[in-house]
């Protein structure tokens, strides 16, 4: 399974969605529906899922799925 694939697997568990609803281009907020409460659980989901630490100053940067899959392939 791809770092893509498998984000968006987890995205689509922790937001009730189908995996084909979501796309690397999905904004997470604006096309998925997704609260502040939503990305910090996801973050942490991400953290513990690979391992990888994400500090707020780059998690405020993440808009787009594609986003979350570039900050964890570079820090893997």
């Amino acid at each position: 399974m791809t770092t893509a694939e498998k984000v968006i697997d987890l995205i689509a568990k922790q937001l009730n969605k189908q995996t084909n609803e979501i796309s690397v281009n999905s904004e997470i907020v604006k096309d998925l529906g997704a609260d502040s409460l939503d990305v910090v659980e996801m973050l942490m989901t991400f953290e513990e899922e690979f391992g990888i630490v994400v500090p707020e100053e780059e998690a405020t940067k993440l808009v787009t799925v594609k986003d979350i899959v570039d900050l964890i392939d570079n820090k893997q």
